[in-house]
């Protein structure tokens, strides 16, 4: 079964092919990176307009690069239908609505966090940890991005509890927004990455609902952004632009502290999970799982206690429609096909389970 797929959730504008929720024949995506960096974030109207420029051209970058002559060759559309920007979202959307009407070809609205999860078994060099096959049932997941901390438990492909999520701020958006004060530029993972490499950090940092039974499987990390600027304000910080007026040695060791702690309340939540649900494998996936020092400590950890971890490849991390596919073909075949058709709707928040939610 051969799927296209889009995704435009926020700011990438992207098209794939996936055969069989597994063998990706083509995945393009369109950044808009460099229209939002001005703005140190993304700016929703701006991504709109964005997607309206590229997804024609995005389309038909991604059937050529699968040898596909018409969409009518294909089995089915899919298109990511939330959580997101909803302008963003429209666009796909109605995109997809578009071909799904001249083409005669039936579409799957797919939840966007669904995605992440099924680019654990996309076929694709780069991924760390154990192959796709070894992923075993009870299996404990976190999915770490921009907008999204949440950790989750898979009994088998169709059964998906939320174990916690964010109480705060999402994991990336405490990355983008300490790199704000550090003066290191958007987007902020990335930018931390590569001025804390190859250090430990030195400054001592809060953490968050570290004792707190209750949301022992939740996150939050307002705190740990706000002790940043005041460790950066100890430091000699006076405005919001760190780099023009603290040693490049400090601002390295605050972005390193920053960044071990950060993976440390992730790693200890997901840890705390899979042990408690005896879990047969682990899956760390998301914009924010593409960190080399996240993943690294990932991999040390789950060795040690004998659990197969599996990582996506980088470019499987961020947003991508590859991903969007996997999630589809697996909707389909887990449930009584749906066409969705022209009645798909757009949803800003949309939870993890449920309709569209390929799970």
């Amino acid at each position: 079964m051969r799927i296209l797929a889009l995704e435009t959730s926020c700011d990438e504008t992207a098209a794939a092919v996936v055969e069989n929720g597994r063998r990706i024949l083509s995945n393009v995506v369109a950044s808009q990176m460099e229209h939002h960096a001005r703005f140190g974030g993304i700016y929703p109207e701006v991504a709109s307009r964005q997607h309206v420029l590229s997804i024609d051209g995005v389309v038909a970058q991604a059937l050529a690069q699968a040898q596909v002559e018409t969409v009518a060759d294909l089995d089915a559309l899919a298109v990511t239908c939330g959580p997101g920007l909803v302008g963003s979202l429209m666009v796909g959307v109605n995109a997809a609505k578009g071909i799904s009407l001249t083409s005669g070809l039936p579409l799957i609205g797919v939840n966007h966090l669904a995605g992440h999860i099924h680019s654990l078994w996309l076929e694709a060099d780069g991924a760390v940890g154990c192959p796709a096959a070894d992923l075993a049932w009870p299996m404990v997941i976190l999915i770490v991005s921009g907008g999204h901390t949440d950790l989750v438990l898979m009994q088998d492909c169709g059964q998906v509890r939320v174990l916690g999520g964010t109480l705060d701020d999402a994991a990336g958006e405490a990355f983008d927004k300490v790199a704000r004060v550090l003066g290191l530029g958007f987007p902020g993972g990335p930018a931390i990455q590569k001025t804390a490499e190859r250090r430990a950090g030195t400054f001592a940092l809060p953490y968050p609902l570290q004792h707190d039974e209750e949301h022992r499987f939740a996150f939050s990390f307002s705190g740990l952004k706000t002790a940043m600027l005041h460790q950066a304000r100890a430091a000699g910080l006076k405005t919001e632009d760190a780099s023009a007026q603290l040693p490049t040695q400090t601002i390295r060791d605050l972005a390193a502290s920053f960044q071990a702690q950060a993976a440390s309340i992730l790693l200890d939540r997901m840890e705390t999970a899979a042990q408690a649900f005896d879990a047969a494998s682990v899956g760390l996936c998301g914009g924010v799982s593409a960190n080399a020092w996240l993943r690294a400590e990932a991999l040390r950890r789950f060795a040690q206690l004998g659990i197969p971890l599996r990582i996506p490849p980088l470019a499987l991390c961020t947003d991508n429609a590859a991903m969007i596919g996997a999630a589809a073909f697996r909707q389909w075949h887990s449930a009584p096909p749906a066409d969705e058709g022209l009645e798909l709707d757009v949803y800003a928040r949309m939870p993890l389970s449920g309709p569209s939610s390929g799970t």
